[in-house]
């Protein structure tokens, strides 16, 4: 196990916690207060706004299995990134949004993540990167409110309007909207575009394969090869733990299903058929949107560049 920890401020930390909890490779979550400048403080102290302290959870994870970009993914999609004064029905400094990094890796992961972001949605990105500070755990009754309340947590996250936010930016008629028909049946559903008339299964340029709903890196054109077969083949992904496999005996077949962990779109299909001995992974061209090399550092993926210069 390679443990580590991250800081993410978003809000009412009763939110936060249940979206990280459930993320595979995740070990705990705890709820609490960074950023101030009192030692220790109460929850009546950080909700008067004069300490300075961020609502905030600690994510402790096992790096083996979860990969701190997947943290950010996970992190982005419950949030409002826009609003600088609070979240949702939450209003003053406690409840801003940061992400407070440990390390100059973590720095630069969160720095291409917003620039993602803001791309993604078309506005400015108000949520702060800062160095990680103290972290006071939150009184008992706080941690893991969700499950020892569920009823009135759920009732909370509804009426703060958290619930429809998210649902307006992620859910499927958002995602209904933003994608293309074909995109979103393959994704959402399961669908097989066709072999030969898609847009990626012969594209040679150098750059990287993203989630089309999420922007989260999978593929790159360095692991590509023809396979014959019509859609986009590669050996492996960028990181593998950013894919799950399911078994899928679907029209007579027996396969493996591949899908993105974070935004649960399926991919394709990954075969043991590669050349010398590798996987062949066969993604639909609808599931990926293409970063061309010269265009990494401008869209946020500057870190995967070194991976290029390395050939």
């Amino acid at each position: 196990m390679n443990e580590k920890t991250a800081i993410f401020a978003g809000g009412c930390f009763w939110c936060m916690e249940p979206p990280f909890a459930r993320l595979d490779g995740v070990i705990k979550v705890e709820s609490g207060y960074t950023g101030g400048t009192r030692e220790n403080p109460t929850y009546e102290q950080v909700c008067s706004g004069a300490t300075g302290h961020y609502e905030a959870v600690r994510v402790t994870y096992d790096e083996d299995r979860v990969a701190y970009d997947q943290l950010l993914d996970v992190f982005w999609r419950q949030i409002d990134p826009t609003d600088a004064d609070g979240q949702f029905a939450d209003r003053g400094p406690q409840y801003r949004t940061a992400i407070f990094y440990a390390d100059e890796q973590q720095r630069r992961a969160a720095e291409d993540s917003r620039k993602r972001v803001a791309r993604l949605l078309g506005k400015e990105v108000v949520t702060q990167i800062l160095p990680a500070a103290p972290f006071w755990p939150a009184e008992g009754y706080h941690c893991e409110y969700y499950k020892k309340n569920p009823e009135h947590y759920s009732r909370y996250k509804r009426g703060s309007g958290r619930e429809a936010f998210i649902d307006r930016l992620w859910g499927k008629n958002a995602l209904k909207q933003r994608l293309t028909p074909m995109q979103y049946e393959v994704t959402q559903h399961g669908a097989t575009e066709p072999p030969f008339r898609n847009e990626y299964w012969n594209n040679r340029s150098p750059g990287l394969y993203v989630d089309v709903i999420t922007g989260e890196p999978l593929f790159t054109s360095l692991d590509k090869f023809d396979s014959g077969c019509g859609w986009p083949s590669f050996t492996k992904p960028v990181d593998g733990r950013r894919l799950a496999e399911y078994p899928d005996l679907s029209h007579g077949m027996v396969r493996t299903e591949v899908r993105a962990k974070v935004s649960r779109a399926h991919l394709g299909h990954v075969f043991d058929d590669g050349p010398n001995g590798m996987p062949r992974y066969c993604i639909n061209s609808a599931a990926l949107r293409f970063v061309p090399l010269e265009k990494l550092e401008e869209e946020g993926y500057g870190a995967y560049k070194a991976l290029f210069d390395k050939e």
